[in-house]
Order: structure tokens, then C-alpha cells, then sequence
């Protein structure tokens, strides 16, 4: 018997059921009849609607599989921006760093050539009024001399 003589005969059966008095529409079938056509169905039952079950049982599984796989590559992913954050702050820290003692340097720079120079010119200076004094002794042997020659 196919599914649908099958199915034809529920529906004829819960047509023929006796009511129930002062139930509401309740109604009296044979319990075991209906059974034997319900597993008249299921023996019945197309394979496309088994395969359908397990096509949906399948996919059921499938999606969770890229659920699963979806938040691991998500996590993945999160663990991968955490990292190029952290070495982006580590480049950023590095690099003030860098400013800060190339900044320091420049300072120490100008600090040693401003003292350089005054180091320099105070010697300059001494040599300059040694020169000086040398000259004047000069010029007194060429007076001295001078004189003596006249």
C-alpha cells in the first residue's frame, strides 16, 4: 500500500470516528489500527526523505564544523591584531625613545662645542696676550738695540 492510500485511509478513519458525548468534538478511534498504518508510513517512506533527513542531519553538522572553524580563525585572528598592536606599541615606545636620546645627544653636542669654543678662545686669548708681552719685549730689544747702535 502506497503512502497516500495510506494516509487516505487515516483521514477516513478519523471521519467514520464516533464523537464522544459532552467532550467537545473528542472522538473514539481504533488505537491499534491507527498504529499499524502509522508504521505502514514509515515502512513506506520514500528514500529521498530518509537521504532529506540525513542531508539535514549532515548539514546540521557541516555548519557547526564552520561555526567552529569560523571562531577559531576569528580567534586566530584576534591573537594575530593583539600581536601587531603590541609591536606596533613596542615600534611607537622604541621610536620616542630614539627621539628622546637623539634629542639628548644633539643637547650634549652643542654643550661639549659651546664649551669647546670657550675652551679654545680662553687659550687663544692667553696665547694672544703672550703674544702680546712677546711683542712689547720685541720692541723694547729693538729699542735697546737702537740705542746702543747710535
Amino acid at each position: 500500500m502506497s503512502i497516500d492510500e495510506t494516509l487516505e485511509m487515516m483521514d477516513e478513519m478519523l471521519d467514520k470516528a464516533v464523537n464522544v458525548p459532552l467532550t467537545n468534538k473528542k472522538s473514539l478511534i481504533d488505537v491499534e489500527k491507527m498504529r499499524e498504518l502509522i508504521e505502514e508510513i514509515r515502512l513506506n517512506m520514500p528514500k529521498e526523505i530518509k537521504q532529506a533527513r540525513d542531508l539535514v542531519n549532515d548539514r546540521k553538522t557541516i555548519l557547526n564544523d564552520a561555526k567552529n572553524e569560523a571562531s577559531a580563525i576569528v580567534a586566530r585572528a584576534e591573537q594575530r591584531a593583539a600581536a601587531l598592536v603590541s609591536q606596533q606599541e613596542i615600534v611607537r615606545h622604541a621610536t620616542a625613545r630614539a627621539n628622546e636620546i637623539n634629542a639628548a645627544a644633539q643637547e650634549q653636542t652643542k654643550e661639549l662645542r659651546d664649551m669647546t669654543n670657550k675652551y679654545v678662545d680662553n687659550m687663544l686669548t692667553k696665547i694672544e696676550e703672550l703674544l702680546q708681552n712677546d711683542i712689547i719685549d720685541i720692541k723694547k730689544a729693538r729699542s735697546a738695540l737702537k740705542n746702543t747702535i747710535r
